[in-house]
């Protein structure tokens, strides 16, 4: 049988080889490409934290709590969700033990923060789990993380914060507002000429560059208090340098663009058009890895109104009958269709494995108020993410000890996706039966 007398190895090994070879056909490298190319890369796994704001209507959201496991039937509120309802898993009992704001359904939510827990301060946050998970699952995408917000200027039930997000120091992180904001960050071309989006990027680095020698030239002979203040500014302004950073090395990456094209949305949508639209962006950014974590802060005012709500929200929140009791009933079936479709579309969307994404995406659609104004038994409902090892069609219910920390679902959630923490929050262990 004939072989190739010539190796790579035996080229490079001649006096006169001064530069680096091609990888020849002649020398068998063809075969490892090959092999290469046909190689399917195994799908990433996503994260989506669905906040609705000021809870849910408690008599027609929550499965009858005496049928567990996957002996139950979807509540008059789920209802929608029937053909997935061995996708998903809704889970009762669940809390944050600190919480004692019942007018705040988002900021703590993703945290399990104490806000006294800093002496002196009214308000103290912590980092969510979404950031968390953006630490491991942003190095490789254009954003680290997307955050969506729907908020009406605090009318919405959710709390101080500017999204779901809470970085390192426990400081809001910022978010897209509108549908159409979200499609151009995702997939309009930027028509503003590289070299001068460079000039941009390097003058945004020097105003911070100036900005952080100032204040190190103020720190001194400052007072304990006002240094911490300082410190905080800085860890802020390190944030921006991250976030700077993370965009140069993007500049001059095309936007890719989803195999089901999104039509630029209306600049004037709003309410249950808008969750609509969100989530088919959210959708298409996963198909092309624009962002593997995401967080979007719903609606409520707006949501309602589109319904023919004539009350507030807030109004609504303490439904007891008549038009609130109504409308805050249909706004749960609403979310619910919406979340339906939603799964349709993860489902209907494939990976270069052949699986879809919705096998490798664990969504938690939830609030940290159940109704009215109650803080116990968190409305959680989580579906996908089977690639994971999670496992649903189940209706869970925490009884086993008189709280549960809704953080042990966000552990769980992470060391499903395979970051490895020992805890979150106030966390005292995991939730098995999910897994």
């Amino acid at each position: 049988m004939f072989k190739n007398r010539y190796t790579r190895r035996a080229v490079l090994r001649s006096g006169t080889a001064v530069i680096t070879l091609p990888f020849l056909d002649s020398f068998g490298f063809s075969r490892f490409a090959s092999a290469r190319e046909k190689a399917t890369p195994t799908p990433p796994k996503r994260l989506v934290f669905l906040g609705m704001g000021y809870g849910v209507t408690k008599e027609i959201w929550y499965p009858d709590p005496t049928k567990t496991g996957s002996d139950y039937e979807l509540s008059k509120a789920l209802q929608p969700l029937q053909r997935h309802k061995a996708d998903v898993t809704v889970i009762q009992n669940l809390e944050h033990r600190y919480s004692n704001e019942g007018h705040w359904g988002s900021t703590f939510w993703l945290t399990g923060a104490n806000r006294y827990d800093v002496p002196g301060r009214s308000f103290h946050n912590t980092v969510s789990v979404d950031q968390v998970a953006a630490e491991t699952f942003g190095v490789e995408t254009r954003y680290p993380s997307i955050q969506l917000d729907g908020d009406m200027g605090g009318k919405d039930g959710h709390g101080p914060g500017s999204s779901l997000a809470w970085n390192r120091q426990g400081k809001p992180v910022s978010a897209w507002k509108k549908p159409v904001d979200v499609f151009h960050k995702l997939f309009s071309a930027d028509d503003v000429p590289l070299a001068e989006r460079k000039a941009r990027l390097k003058d945004q680095q020097s105003v911070l560059d100036a900005v952080m020698l100032d204040a190190r030239r103020v720190k001194k002979g400052l007072t304990r208090t006002d240094r911490d203040k300082i410190d905080e500014y800085f860890d802020s302004v390190r944030d921006i340098e991250t976030r700077l950073a993370k965009e140069d090395q993007w500049l001059d990456v095309p936007k890719k663009q989803p195999s089901r094209p999104v039509k630029k949305p209306s600049p004037e949508l709003d309410g249950v058009k808008a969750v609509g639209v969100m989530y088919d962006l959210m959708a298409a950014a996963m198909e092309v890895d624009a962002s593997r974590v995401f967080t979007y802060r719903m609606p409520v005012e707006s949501f309602i109104a589109e319904l023919g709500s004539t009350v507030s929200a807030h109004s609504m929140s303490h439904y007891h009958e008549g038009e609130r009791r109504q409308f805050s009933e249909k706004r749960d079936v609403t979310h619910a269709t919406l979340l339906a479709k939603f799964i349709d579309r993860l489902k209907a969307t494939r990976e270069a494995d052949g699986s879809s994404l919705f096998d490798h995406t664990v969504t938690t659609f939830g609030s940290n108020l159940s109704n009215v104004h109650s803080l116990k038994n968190c409305p959680t409902l989580v579906a996908g993410g089977a690639a994971a090892g999670f496992r649903h069609g189940q209706h869970l219910v925490m009884g086993d000890r008189e709280r549960t920390p809704l953080c042990n679902l966000w552990l769980s959630v992470l060391n499903g996706v395979g970051i490895e923490a020992e805890s979150f929050g106030d966390s005292d262990g995991t939730i098995d039966r999910l897994s």
